[in-house]
Formats: C-alpha cells, structure tokens, sequence
C-alpha cells in the first residue's frame, strides 16, 4: 500500500494498515511528518502552529481509544485549563467561558443577571450534553455498521436526543442574538477562539464538554511531538516512511489504482492507493480528472468556490518573549476596533486570538521566556495579489528534490506581513505593557505559507466545512461509496477531505480507511492500543483568569 501524505490522516492509515497485516509506505513531500499539524524552531524558541486543544486528550471517549492506538499519548502529560478561552470586548470587559457548566453559569449571571433564562438554558443543554460524549461514535465508519449496530448507537442517544436536535437546529448566531447583554450577545460567536458564522450550537457545546471532561487538552512536547509520536508507532508497527516525496499523479491501470509517480520520474508500483494529501489535487491533478462521480465534480469545480464552504486559512503571528508574563491568560480572543482590523490583511472578522503558548507548551522555549501566538481567519486572495513569486516551487539541493523551501514573493508582500506584525505588536503591548522590549524572535505566516508547505488548497488547514452544504455532500458520500470512487478499484480518501472536522477526525479517518479495505479484502478488522508506554496523565491548571 502506497499512502500519499504524512499527515495524522496518513499517518493513521498507515498504522491502521500494518495492524492488519498490510504493508505500507508514506509518501511525504515534506522533510518531517504531521502536515498541518506541526512547528518549527526559531533560535531557541519552537513555534507552534496547530494544537490548542485535542479532542480525545483524555478518557471516557472512543475518541481517546484511536489516540492510544496510534501511540500519540503514552508518556505524556495532558494540559487541561479551566477556562476555555475568554473572549474580550473593546471597551475591556471579559467572558470567561469555563468549560464546567457550574462555573459558566454563575460566572455569566454575575455578569448578565438580566440574562439569566438563556444563561441557564444553554447551560442545561451544556451539562446534558457532557453525559452523551461518551457515545459519540469514532471506532466504526457508521456508513458499515449493521442495522442492529445502528440501532443501539441511535438508542443510546434518545436520553439526550432533545438537546441535541435544538442545538444541531439552532445557529450560534441566532442563538446568541437572545442575549440582552451586547458583550454576551457577541462574544458567545468567538467561543471557539474565531467566528464560526454556520456553525449551530452543538459544535459548540461539543468542544465544552470534552474540555469539561478533560478530553480536550493539550499533549506534552506539541503538535509536531504529536505527530512524530505517531511516526514512531508506525515505524514500531513496520510501516516505511518517504520524506522529499512529491507524488505528481497517481497510476491507473484497468481501471484501478497501481501506483504512484513522484516528480523526479520514479514510479512505485502498489496493490493499493491512498491519498491523504490536499483533496482536490487528489481528484483533479493526481487522477487528472477521471472517476469523478457527479457529486465529486460539483463539490470540486464549483462547490469548492463559493464562500463558507471550506475552512478557511489562518494567518499567524509569533513573538518570542526573553521575559516570562505570568499574569497572561492562556487563550484570549481580542474583539477588535474597525481602525486596528483594517491593519490586517485578509482578515474575515475583526477579531484575533492571542495565546500565550509558554503556558500551553513551557517545554518549547527556555526557562523565563515566553511564546505569544495571534492568529486570525484569513482570505488567501489579498496575499496572493500581493505575492509575485510562485506559490510553491521544486529545487534540486545535494542532489536531492526539495519541495517546501522559500520563495521570494516580493516587497508589497513583506511590507503587508511587516503590518500585521507591527499592528499586533501595538495592539498587545498597550495591554501588556512592556512586551514589545521583550521581544527577541518574530514570525508571520500567512496562508501562502501554508500553501508551500502542505499544498492545501487555499490555505486551509481543515478542508471542508461541516454544517453546510459541502460537509454535508461528503458525509452523505462516503456513507453511501465509502472513501473512494465508483470504478475505480484499490483506491482510498483518507484524511481531512475525507471527513469534515479536526485532527480527531483525521485520524478517525485512517482507521476507517482501513475498515473498507480490509471488508473489500474479505478480512476482519483489527486494533490494538500501543501499550509500549505508560497511559498519559491528566494535569489541570488554572487558567489565571483575570477581571
């Protein structure tokens, strides 16, 4: 088996794979594993990009069970915070939106008492809804359960099926318009750090009850210590891993899949294909076009296109500090003024989260330092008028291809990063006075950046979105093909764009690739939990909230 992609869908795969008996290869075009999920160092700063919390960090989830199959957790300690995030307004009040329900409520009656019926209402729905995680489906593909399996997963849910067909009925948007309170009323949007305009409430409720439950933390050594803890359990399962690998089309002969061709010209030949990598230079580029059902071409040449349908990109600022800010909250988002949102390119509402990652992750910079990282929802377009390099570009280095190496992309391009910094820096240093002069490492990415290094389409760093009509068609697809296409045989989705969510999902997605493989083969399916490392432990710290 040939997996295109090392990201945690790939990954997954792959040792889901070994585990039953296959043997596979990654292909990787980048020169270490985890895609999206990642960092980079900086002097003595390592900068981390991706995990601010982990769906299934801790137990009482089948969410849990995949992360210690994959090997992801064991030896590590879980971070978990009281408080979600805290969501800030411009003239200087906060919501603090704990994750227990006890202490959300009393903190927003304090705060609101005039909005005590919806306060309690939503957090009614919140306690309801931490008793039905544990039955939230991950394990099996719900497309292969049989009839009787179906029926005792929808059976477990009638106890909570109320709250959860308001919550899944009912917009964020329109939800939060009930608040009397104009902070409440707009800050409940941001509660998952950026404004999720199609988001319904149930997400919402989702990602506070596993933080509640301390299954939504954050994992000891990062997001790239995630990853490559996977890698190691795939190499421990036998798996073989290809990094500078950039696959350029993927074989076809008689009608199924036989291998892959990377750009140098090499070709591998394989029983079975599958692509984890950017969903539609899969379908469109790698199989140029062919075995697309009519769902996939809509959803590919047009869908793709319009406005909400896919996640969108992020731009990110980092600041490594020299001195430690111990009074910081670790996660804050900042309701911005029209005049500072203008300042910054692409953004898609004017807002921008600030954590102080030193809190997240102290392992990842030096003793009495500290790690600042701004991120905003970003368009891709304003950066590529301004870029006038390529996107990405193939150099050969010692004889060997490089695929992710810089590119100039001109003066008005740096010039618009030098803003963005600038303007945060500003923004945050009139709030932490001081922070500024403490500065010793800055870093922007844009979603260009992201571009380059995983060949995502726009930018985005989750694929579809769910809740609209583009998550919807892909669930709806794949429960009715499974993750690959009608007449085409020996080929396989996996990863992001084969599911709708986070990284939970895409590691979901290996292990349900590996379902429909292993049914096509007529083999019975099999996982283990790693035991080659002692079970994670679970740290809970105060987030420092402060008034």
């Amino acid at each position: 088996m040939l997996i295109v992609g090392g990201g945690l869908g790939g990954l997954s795969t792959g040792c889901y794979a070994q585990m039953n008996g296959y043997r596979s290869r990654v292909l990787e075009m980048h020169e270490i594993p985890g895609g999206s999920c990642t960092a980079w160092d900086r002097g003595d700063f390592t900068l981390d990009c991706c995990v601010s919390w982990l769906l299934g960090s801790g137990p009482g989830n089948e969410m849990h069970q995949i992360w210690l199959e994959l090997g992801a957790l064991q030896g590590k300690r879980m971070r978990n915070f009281d408080v979600f995030n805290t969501v800030r307004g411009r003239d200087g009040r906060a919501v603090h939106f704990y994750s227990d329900p006890d202490r959300l409520e009393a903190h927003l009656l304090a705060l609101s008492p005039g909005d005590a019926r919806v306060i309690r209402d939503f957090c009614a729905g919140l306690r309801t809804f931490r008793k039905a995680l544990a039955r939230y489906p991950f394990l099996t593909p719900v497309g292969l359960m049989g009839r009787l399996e179906r029926w005792r997963m929808l059976a477990s849910f009638v106890p909570y099926f109320n709250v959860i067909r308001r919550s899944i009925g009912t917009l964020m948007r329109d939800y939060s318009e009930r608040f009397r309170d104009p902070l409440l009323r707009e800050a409940f949007n941001f509660i998952l750090y950026e404004k999720h305009p199609n988001f319904p409430v149930l997400p919402f409720y989702f990602q506070l009850a596993a933080h509640a439950d301390a299954s939504a933390g954050v994992p000891e050594g990062g997001s790239l210590g995630l990853a490559r803890s996977v890698e190691e359990r795939y190499r421990g399962l036998g798996g073989e891993v290809t990094y500078n690998a950039r696959a350029v089309e993927i074989l076809v002969e008689n009608d199924r899949a036989a291998g892959v061709r990377l750009s140098d010209g090499t070709e591998l030949r394989a029983d079975i294909v599958v692509s984890a990598c950017d969903g539609r230079t899969t379908l469109l580029d790698l199989l140029k076009g062919r075995y697309l059902t009519d769902t996939y071409r809509e959803l590919y040449t047009r869908t793709i296109t319009e406005p909400g349908m896919v996640f969108p990109g992020y731009l990110t600022v980092f600041l490594g500090l020299r001195r430690p800010f111990p009074d910081c909250e670790p996660c804050t988002t900042y309701l911005l003024e029209d005049a500072v949102a203008e300042r910054l390119t692409g953004i898609r509402h004017p807002s921008v989260n600030v954590q102080f990652r030193s809190r997240h992750y102290p392992e990842l910079s030096p003793p009495g330092t500290s790690v600042v990282y701004a991120t905003y929802f970003c368009d891709i377009a304003p950066w590529r008028e301004l870029s006038t390099g390529p996107e990405r570009s193939t150099r050969n280095r010692r004889g060997e291809e490089l695929h992710t190496l810089p590119v100039g992309r001109g003066r008005e391009y740096q010039r618009a990063k030098r803003q963005v910094r600038d303007t945060i820096v500003d923004f945050l240093d009139e709030r932490h006075p001081g922070l500024r002069d403490a500065i010793v490492v800055r870093d922007v990415s844009t979603p260009l950046t992201q571009v380059r290094y995983t060949g995502n389409y726009d930018g985005t760093v989750l694929g579809w979105q769910p809740f609209v009509d583009s998550g919807e068609t892909v669930e709806k697809e794949v429960k009715r093909h499974g993750p690959g296409l009608p007449g085409l045989a020996d080929f396989y989705l996996s990863g992001v764009w084969a599911t709708t969510g986070g990284l939970i999902r895409a590691a979901a997605s290996g292990r349900h690739v590996m379902h429909f493989v292993c049914r096509d083969d007529g083999r019975s399916f099999t996982a283990s939990v790693d035991d080659s490392a002692p079970l994670p432990v679970q740290l809970i710290e105060p987030a420092g909230a402060t008034p």
